[in-house]
């Protein structure tokens, strides 16, 4: 299968952050969700992919192609939703169409006012009256008008109400329902990920802790709950990671089938991504 990205040894250091080595490859076809506590280094590694900051070492390949080397023919097949607005807030709505038209060659201005119309975007209002949640939509919407191959989106979803939210990700479903596209979704909703996302990347600190398919994680890991005496006799190889709560401690287990057969007397709930980031992140090792 070919890969839509792929990035070997990345680093990128900062004063009191560092970025890597990051080695990623992501294929065409499929929904990646990135995850990751604030500061973990997410922003950092969509900016080193779309070449928004210089890294220190490290080769980044999109389709094949350096984005340094082939930038103008890469950014026509990329779609991109960054977690700030891009736009100047004294535009109207209409205005995008005409600008993206100079910037793009693949601008499809009928794709443009038909997503408008199905998300109801006003035309005539300008960029600084709308709200929060109607911005993100045009965010949106714009990445999607040009027909790019990779979207690469960060917290497209953040500010929108639970419907528009789901009428979102059905579009993203549909947008790789070819297995051509790609989606690579950074965000903080680790529910909608476990709607649409075919596999994760966890971040944390700066590293890559996980990089599997998302049903081989939702099958994988699970939640063992126990009392003190029983987390006691518990072999710490089988411990992930744990939180002792008021009453009884949560650990963090993987192959539920094999440990489930191994503690039997123990309850062993299935988890969410979510409560995977936090016990992985937060835990006790």
């Amino acid at each position: 299968m070919k890969n839509a990205i792929e990035i070997s040894n990345l680093t990128k250091k900062y004063d009191k952050f560092e970025l890597g080595r990051i080695d990623l490859k992501i294929p065409s076809g499929v929904i990646v969700g990135l995850i990751g506590e604030n500061g973990a280094g997410k922003t950092t590694l969509i900016k080193s992919i779309l070449n928004i900051i210089n890294i220190d070492s490290g080769n980044i390949k999109i389709f094949d192609k350096d984005y340094k080397v082939d930038e103008s023919v890469i950014k026509e097949d990329i779609g991109v939703v960054l977690d700030n607005m891009f736009f100047p807030e004294i535009l109207y709505v209409k205005d995008i169409n005409h600008i993206m038209k100079g910037v793009y060659k693949n601008w499809d201005s009928d794709i443009y006012f038909n997503y408008l119309k199905d998300f109801d975007i006003p035309l005539n209002k300008q960029i600084k009256t709308l709200s929060k949640g109607m911005r993100k939509k045009l965010e949106i919407v714009t990445a999607l008008s040009h027909k790019p191959k990779l979207l690469i989106l960060d917290e497209p979803t953040s500010g929108l109400d639970p419907v528009v939210r789901n009428e979102v990700l059905d579009i993203f479903l549909k947008f790789i329902s070819d297995e051509e596209h790609t989606i690579l979704l950074s965000t903080h909703i680790t529910s909608d990920l476990e709607h649409i996302a075919d596999s994760i990347i966890f971040i944390d600190k700066g590293k890559v802790v996980l990089d599997d398919i998302r049903d081989e994680i939702m099958e994988n890991y699970g939640i063992l709950k126990c009392d003190d005496k029983y987390f006691a006799s518990i072999d710490k190889k089988d411990i992930i990671s744990y939180k002792k709560n008021k009453y009884d401690y949560e650990i963090l287990v993987k192959d539920i089938s094999k440990i489930s057969k191994k503690y039997k007397e123990a309850v062993i709930d299935k988890i969410t991504l979510e409560e995977l980031m936090v016990l992985m992140i937060k835990g006790e090792k």
